[in-house]
């Protein structure tokens, strides 16, 4: 934001001490939606991260509205009615923002209630110091507290029967990509085609602050990328299986098949439609319907759990990983029931006699 001294004559032709006014860096975008844009083009957000934290700026753009966001379901291809972003600093809009949020916290999980939050709130900073808004109406809206990560690895029989499914070579491609390399889903999905080095089985994406990082993959995903690129150089790597609908940005679009980059979303319906069964061996195939399959995130867990029950280091953790911390690390590094049960056998000393 710049300060623009403006000198003041009085009467007499004396002038007055300046006084400062305040000037936005830019015109102020015409809608939200822009300014949703112009942020995560603005504020450096990693590839990687652009797709979530659109979602989650769409959602609170309901509530920036005064209406209650969709939810489940129901949020798929849903986007609120245009609106000023000016609407941000109406002095009514906070008493309704906490409702709205209370009632979507109560329906929502702890976990993406607060990173919607967080994201809320990074981008009304940025407007603010942009120049574009005034206040931040989230201001006494409380994070929820976020229950403990009981998020476990699968078994390794599970993983074996995982890759076992009839499925296409897109998504056995996905789910071998990330449980090798270990990599959140977000940022697998954001991959280009020239972003691979196929013949070093790794791939490069962007990172917070415009980074870059690597990802590394095994001889199951190297075996089936041949397949899933069929000749193609640029663009998505993982496509939908119809053709991008009108509008979409050029590099969510293949300029080969004019199909659309798979999204989080589907991808996560997917793998949790297929997985129903493996979840739950002893239901029947009848009730599948009432079943709920795995998230993709179990792909990243299981594989850096049974890193850690394979012994790897706590470096080379952190490094497939890309956690900051060790600390990070504590919920992976678990050892599974069947990896105590291997650790308390081969130290049996009845067993060692009897070898």
């Amino acid at each position: 934001m710049a300060i623009e001294q403006a000198a003041v004559p009085e009467a007499g032709g004396a002038l007055q001490v300046p006084h400062a006014r305040v000037v936005p860096f830019s015109a102020p975008p015409p809608t939200y939606a822009a300014a949703v844009d112009r942020y995560l083009t603005g504020a450096g957000i990693a590839k990687s991260s652009a797709r979530i934290y659109r979602i989650s700026l769409t959602t609170w753009g309901w509530m920036f509205a005064g209406e209650s966001a969709p939810i489940d379901r129901a949020r798929r291809g849903a986007r609120p009615a245009p609106f000023s972003l000016a609407a941000i600093d109406d002095p009514s809009l906070p008493p309704v923002l906490a409702e709205l949020a209370a009632a979507r916290a109560d329906a929502m999980d702890a976990d993406t209630v607060n990173r919607e939050l967080s994201i809320a709130r990074k981008a009304i900073g940025w407007w603010l110091s942009q120049g574009w808004i005034t206040c931040d109406p989230t201001i006494g809206i409380e994070r929820r507290p976020a229950p403990p990560d009981r998020t476990k690895a699968l078994a390794q029989n599970q993983i074996e029967a995982l890759w076992q499914l009839n499925t296409s070579v897109r998504d056995k491609t996905l789910w071998k990509m990330l449980y090798e390399s270990a990599a959140r889903a977000d940022e697998v999905l954001c991959l280009d085609v020239e972003d691979l080095l196929t013949a070093d089985k790794r791939g490069k994406i962007g990172a917070k602050g415009g980074a870059i990082e690597w990802i590394h993959w095994q001889s199951g995903t190297a075996q089936l990328l041949p397949r899933l690129i069929a000749g193609r150089t640029r663009g998505p790597l993982f496509l939908t299986s119809r053709k991008a609908p009108a509008g979409i940005a050029t590099r969510d679009r293949c300029p080969v098949t004019e199909k659309a980059r798979l999204s989080y979303r589907r991808a996560e319906e997917i793998f949790e439609e297929s997985t129903r069964l493996l979840a739950n061996p002893l239901a029947s195939p009848d009730d599948i319907d009432e079943l709920e399959g795995w998230t993709l995130h179990r792909l990243r867990h299981s594989a850096l759990t049974h890193d850690a029950e394979g012994g790897t280091s706590t470096p080379m953790l952190l490094a497939r990983s890309r956690h900051a911390s060790v600390r990070s690390l504590e919920r992976y590094a678990r050892p599974g029931v069947d990896a105590v049960a291997r650790h308390v056998a081969s130290r049996d000393p009845a067993a060692r006699r009897r070898g």
